[in-house]
């Protein structure tokens, strides 16, 4: 079989993306308009994203070893399902729980961040396992298509509520609802490719896993997924409410800048990746968003902070698939598990990553305002980049890699 033969399904890999970055940005969007209406905090926003990517790692995490076994159709056609079910529930949310709304949200998040991380895991090995001789830039643009679908949720979800208002944001949840049943309709008629399976079974995987290559690669996706997310998450809030720009011009210039800046990175790479020596880019993007994150913490300049958060899109955009694809050219002979266990890792990053910028933002709004509470968060996460940097240059010393780009 051909690439060609497997057009739908990765067009519909491409769909099942925008999925996850529907079902990962939302709630953020939208918190600003749900904080305001039943009185929530950041507190609040930390405990969304730690429950949307904490529920993504059990997804991963529970997953990992059966993906194999069980084979990519008859688990992605379900948690399309899944999916959809958890953003109808979460549009009806103030229906369903009129007083107990976060409640409610918090039952949505599991439901569709569940299906979210079980995507994770399936997308990047049908995509790793369809005939292809340059693997790394066709993933990069996979997940490249995250980026386009968060930039839509951005810019309709945005407008949807400048025009309806706040108080109908859960209608535009319902409206999102729509695409994870296209990506189910979608890969119903799509042949997939068969599953790689490890070769030399169990003992092989614990050999691989246990591998300081290997294990280099779960600290490098880990710091990546966070240095990604936290100014993904924080973008809006930041210049909202520390730049005091109105909501729609805080999204469409924070985050969709970011994400925007996001898929301009995954896309070149898509197209020129052949060409470029990957692990080089990737450490030279870890320095750039280490400088990012330094500026919109720290610079007296709303525009010059804008600027950073979004070339910190451009900066952090490889820095997840792009472990995806040295991993997996370092492990050839590895199955689905080398996605899954990599994808929690990034996930727990992600978590544990926004969580902890939200609780050294709540910490400093103790003791001084709202905007210098928020650059010490996003100062703080400094961290993250400085994190990656060092886990890519741990893989690069490594002795034992044998394949080109590393």
């Amino acid at each position: 079989m051909t690439k060609n033969h497997y057009r739908l399904t990765t067009i519909s890999c491409f769909v099942g993306i925008f999925v996850q970055a529907i079902v990962t940005n939302l709630t953020a969007i939208l918190f600003i308009p749900m904080m305001e209406l039943y009185s929530l905090s950041y507190v609040h926003l930390g405990i969304l994203v730690a429950v949307n990517f904490s529920t993504q790692v059990a997804a991963d995490i529970i997953f990992s070893g059966l993906i194999d076994r069980i084979g990519f159709r008859r688990l992605v056609l379900p948690c399309t399902l899944v999916a959809f079910t958890g953003l109808i529930l979460f549009g009806m949310t103030p229906y369903i729980f009129p007083h107990a709304v976060f409640t409610g949200i918090v039952i949505a998040t599991v439901i569709f961040s569940f299906a979210s991380g079980l995507l994770e895991v399936l997308l990047s090995p049908i995509i790793d396992a369809i005939p292809n001789e340059n693997k790394g830039p066709a993933m990069a643009l996979m997940h490249s298509f995250y980026a386009w679908g968060q930039v839509a949720t951005i810019i309709i979800t945005t407008l949807f509520i400048r025009i309806a208002g706040k108080s109908m944001w859960n209608l535009i949840a319902l409206f999102w609802a729509a695409v994870p049943l296209a990506a189910f309709v979608m890969f119903s008629a799509s042949p997939f490719p068969p599953n790689k399976h490890t070769e030399g079974g169990h003992a092989a995987v614990r050999k691989q896993i246990f591998s300081p290559v290997y294990i280099a690669a779960i600290f490098a996706i880990m710091f990546g997924g966070a240095s990604e997310v936290v100014m993904n998450q924080w973008a809006s809030s930041f210049t909202e409410r520390a730049l005091n720009l109105p909501k729609v011009t805080g999204d469409l210039l924070g985050m969709c800048g970011f994400a925007v800046m996001l898929g301009i990175g995954r896309s070149l790479y898509g197209v020129f990746g052949a060409k470029i020596n990957l692990r080089r880019v990737m450490m030279t993007s870890a320095a750039v968003a280490i400088l990012c994150y330094l500026t919109v913490a720290f610079s007296p300049w709303p525009a010059v902070s804008l600027i950073a958060c979004a070339v910190c899109g451009l900066a952090t955009s490889l820095l997840w698939p792009g472990t995806l694809v040295l991993a997996s050219e370092r492990f050839p002979a590895a199955g689905a598990w080398l996605f899954a266990v990599l994808a929690a890792a990034g996930d727990i990053g992600a978590s544990s990553g926004s969580a902890l910028t939200g609780v050294v933002v709540d910490a400093a709004r103790s003791s001084s305002a709202e905007e210098a509470a928020i650059r010490t968060g996003l100062g703080f996460a400094v961290i993250f980049p400085i994190g990656a940097l060092i886990a890519l240059f741990a893989m690069r010393a490594k002795k034992d890699c044998k394949c080109q780009s590393l």
